[in-house]
């Protein structure tokens, strides 16, 4: 049963967003009061790559749009790996079709800034890339399985500013949880940041599931084949702590939601967490 699940993954999900292609999710707008480091501007730019954050204001901090746009152009086209002269890079992992990628370019026009996006559905990862907003000058999207260790990035260990993780870690099997985790924090820089959001234990969507449809302690599979876990904050910051990141955020925001046409009150409990790669590594995280 288990084992059917994960091997059919992809198929599942592909067939998720065959279905409701960019309709089904709204963009995360909240994303940058929750998480400012996803702004423009955002305090961590300048600790995290100093050599991009001088007086002028960064890199291309003197130059009008039009001038940074060209010089953008420039910016992200040379080097070894998409984006590799870009003074701030971001990834989201679990992207969907955009609904965080997009709301991230759009807030945040600093030439210097570049943005990594994948997801294990390869019909995701199209109408991302053919979203008429999706520009390879500022964003690489991609194909990719992160409870897979071998599988490559496209970019090199320690080169990453923030890695966003939002509602997707609770989509993999809890087996596979940690080594995935462990392997993304190795794409963080000295000093970068993880960030997540997802569904905390006792959310409403898991006092909903019927018999049958749970896998394994708190891990269901919806009608559809997708399949979600529920979270406690321990649970997370061991896996983090376990990754050689410290905590800088971990909090459960409980809500109210009311639906007034259907009448219904829904009790949502999700996880918020935050947390950073040491400036300094120990001495086995260098080897």
């Amino acid at each position: 049963m288990h084992d059917d699940f994960d091997c059919r993954a992809n198929e599942f999900w592909n067939d998720f967003y065959t279905i409701h292609e960019n309709r089904f999710f709204k963009d995360r707008h909240w994303l940058f009061t929750e998480f400012p480091e996803l702004a423009p501007k955002c305090g961590l730019n300048q600790e995290s790559h100093p050599e991009g954050s001088g007086k002028d204001g960064g890199l291309l901090g003197g130059l009008d749009q039009e001038q940074s746009r060209d010089a953008a152009a420039l910016l992200h086209t040379d080097g070894d790996f998409p984006g590799s002269s870009a003074t701030y890079r971001i990834l989201e992992v679990g992207c969907g079709v955009g609904n965080t990628v997009f709301p991230i370019l759009k807030t945040n026009n600093d030439a210097g800034l570049f943005v990594y996006c994948c997801d294990f559905s390869s019909t995701a990862v199209e109408l991302v890339k053919s979203n008429p907003e999706y520009d390879p000058e500022r964003c690489f999207a991609f194909v990719h399985d992160m409870s897979d260790e071998e599988a490559s990035h496209p970019v090199p260990d320690g080169t990453l500013d923030v890695i966003v993780l939002i509602f997707v870690l609770s989509a993999l099997h809890p087996d596979k949880m940690q080594a995935s985790i462990s392997r993304l924090a190795r794409l963080l820089k000295p000093g970068g940041v993880m960030l997540l959001r997802d569904y905390g234990r006792y959310d409403m969507a898991q006092l909903r599931f019927k018999k049958g449809r749970c896998l394994s302690d708190n891990f269901y599979v919806r009608g559809d084949g997708t399949r979600v876990y529920f979270f406690t904050q321990d649970e997370l910051h061991e896996m983090f702590a376990e990754a050689g990141l410290e905590k800088v955020q971990n909090l459960v925001d409980r809500r109210l939601q009311v639906n007034r046409g259907k009448q219904l009150t829904m009790y949502r409990v999700w996880i918020q967490c935050k947390y950073r790669k040491p400036l300094v590594q120990p001495p086995e995280a260098q080897g």
